[in-house]
């Protein structure tokens, strides 16, 4: 549980380390840059989601199936999370960087099924 706790405490402070790197981009050589780079990957890609997700959800609210997709993205973020949480409890400063790439590699892969859907 400890553990858990530090790192969700090193993941909720990646944005003031970023606010200190005064708009680094993923060139850094530390490991807190790597851990930035792939929370502002991950960030690029739930934008996108967000972006394919009002598409997807109107295309198919017009055709009655609005509350199943909407079922279906809840589950896929509970799936989502499952996995890519306990990429937190792990040892290490890197523990942030897996959890990110987690995220990130997740909702890239959602980000194609909803590109399908419309």
């Amino acid at each position: 549980m400890t553990r858990l706790l530090t790192a969700a405490a090193l993941v909720a402070m990646l944005p003031v380390t970023a606010q200190a790197q005064s708009g680094s981009s993923c060139s850094g050589t530390t490991q807190i840059d790597f851990n930035f780079c792939a929370k502002e990957k991950w960030k690029a890609a739930d934008a996108e989601l967000n972006r394919l997700w009002r598409l997807a959800k109107s295309t198919a609210d017009s055709r009655g199936e609005g509350h199943a997709l909407l079922e279906a993205q809840r589950s896929w973020l509970r799936q989502r999370d499952g996995k890519c949480d306990p990429e937190l409890s792990g040892d290490g400063s890197a523990a942030p960087m897996f959890y990110w790439s987690c995220m990130e590699e997740m909702t890239l892969s959602r980000n194609a099924e909803l590109r399908a859907m419309n």
